[in-house]
């Protein structure tokens, strides 16, 4: 199973220098062989309206991000539930100092060691990171 960090969804689903390459791996990925959680939701929804504050993204762009989104987490996607348990993990990888990531970032990794699964990410920190607590992790030039 295949943990679809926020980063690959945004780049796939909007305009970024990774966009292309993303979009083209998501749309050959099997229904069903990728997954994303609740908190990639959250943090879709933040990125977007991120993008259209900082003049990245026109509103009716984000509209468009958003409904391609929704459709395709009911179409192909399995979404993981955030459990007390999963923010007990976070709390334990967000304690290591060796450890560098951001609050939402260790919680992608929490995520993916409870449930088995492979984080694909475009985010170095995050990759490096997921090694250091034994969370498989793949950089999307790696998975091409």
């Amino acid at each position: 199973m295949r943990y679809l960090d926020t980063s690959l969804v945004v780049a796939a689903l909007t305009r970024e220098a990774r966009s292309p390459e993303a979009a083209e791996w998501l749309a050959i990925q099997p229904v069903g062989s990728v997954v994303i959680s609740d908190w990639v939701i959250t943090e879709f929804s933040a990125a977007l309206s991120l993008k259209v504050r900082t003049g990245q993204l026109q509103a009716s762009e984000r509209w468009a991000a958003l409904t391609t989104f929704d459709r395709f987490t009911e179409e192909a996607l399995e979404v993981l539930p955030v459990s007390r348990r999963s923010f007990i993990t976070a709390a334990a990888f967000a304690n290591r100092p060796d450890v560098a990531v951001r609050a939402g970032d260790v919680l992608h990794l929490a995520l993916a060691a409870e449930h088995g699964a492979e984080i694909i990410t475009l985010d170095r920190r995050l990759a490096a990171s997921g090694q250091l607590v034994g969370v498989r992790t793949s950089m999307l030039d790696v998975v091409l």
